[in-house]
This record gives C-alpha cells, structure tokens and sequence, in this order.
C-alpha cells in the first residue's frame, strides 16, 4: 500500500484533522476570552461539534469496530446541527 492509503485505512488522517479541530477551537475561544473579538464561541461550536462527531463515526468505521459507536455518532452531529441550524434560524 501507499503512505496515502496507509494514512486513511490507519485512521491517522482523521486524528490529525481532529487534532486540528480541537487547535482551531482553543484559539478561536482564547481569541474571544481574550479580545472579546471574532467569533462567540456560541456561534461556532455546535458546527464544530457536528463536524468532529462526522470525523468520530469515519474514525469508528476505520477502526473496524461495530455498527453501534458510528450510529451514536451521526446521531449526535445531527442534534448539533440541529442546534446550529435552530440557532441561526431567522422568522
């Protein structure tokens, strides 16, 4: 195999992109906390979380484990997206 398959087939790509998700989120909420500048935490967190519960249930499945934890996984990213979605909802 490549080092690009072994990379995916691994799981090792969706680690380092969860590792760059959770960079991401520390420094956007430092940012805030510090400044009070950029984006609340409030408005970019349940996207966030719906983005690395998908990552969650790709990882599971690259594990090889069972059909349970992937299930629970795209279940919670779609309650944080409804989240966001409800959020940003405008009448």
């Amino acid at each position: 195999m490549s080092m690009m398959s072994d990379l995916f087939a691994s799981g090792l790509v969706v680690d380092l992109i969860l590792g760059f998700l959770l960079l991401e989120a520390i420094g956007i909420i430092g940012y805030w906390v510090w400044r009070r500048r950029g984006i609340a935490p409030a408005d970019f967190l349940p996207g966030l979380c719906s983005g690395a519960l998908m990552l969650l249930a790709l990882r599971a499945v690259l594990a090889g484990g069972s059909w349970v934890m992937p299930t629970v996984c795209l279940m919670l990213a779609g309650l944080a997206h409804l989240v966001d979605v409800l959020r940003r909802w405008r009448s």
